[in-house]
């Protein structure tokens, strides 16, 4: 029992890294490299002394951190494949490009928000286009509109 769950999860974690394009299981190497200079202060303070309590303080943290990292990617992969189940036959294929590039950006999201502009340079698409196509997002649940004017962006809501 215990190798088939093994076997099933191992399966899993490779299908979704590749799928990411980049490993998942535990990304250590992103939390340590977020704060360099932890790390190496932790690192100079351990071989000083015989006395590693600080380092395993430190690295359990960092483990962690990249547990719950994989654990959130992993999680937000999750609704990702389940939105597109959801919504594939109400969006059409210019929709669901834009909405694929802004998932492509991780759980960060998409820096500064869908804008019109931004829009139609993904979809290569009218201004008239990218508005009503945006606004049918909108009606639909799938974006939220934030600013008035020229200044209208749209975040991504995704559950």
């Amino acid at each position: 029992m215990y190798n088939w769950q093994y076997k099933e999860w191992s399966n899993f974690i490779y299908t979704l890294s590749h799928t990411l394009k980049s490993p998942v299981l535990l990304s250590i190497s992103k939390t340590i490299e977020k704060n360099k200079q932890v790390y190496y202060d932790n690192l100079k303070i351990a071989q000083a002394s015989l006395d590693i309590t600080g380092w395993i303080n430190y690295f359990t943290k960092v483990i962690f951190e990249a547990q719950k990292k994989t654990r959130e990617l992993i999680e937000f992969t999750v609704r990702k494949a389940k939105f597109f189940d959801r919504n594939r036959d109400l969006l059409n294929d210019r929709q669901m490009k834009a909405i694929n590039r802004m998932l492509e950006q991780g759980i960060e999201g998409f820096i500064g928000g869908l804008t019109a502009k931004k829009y139609m340079s993904i979809t290569r698409t009218s201004k008239a286009t990218a508005t009503r196509d945006l606004q049918r997002l909108q009606e639909l649940g799938i974006v939220e509109q934030l600013g008035h004017g020229r200044s209208v962006r749209y975040e991504r809501l995704l559950s």
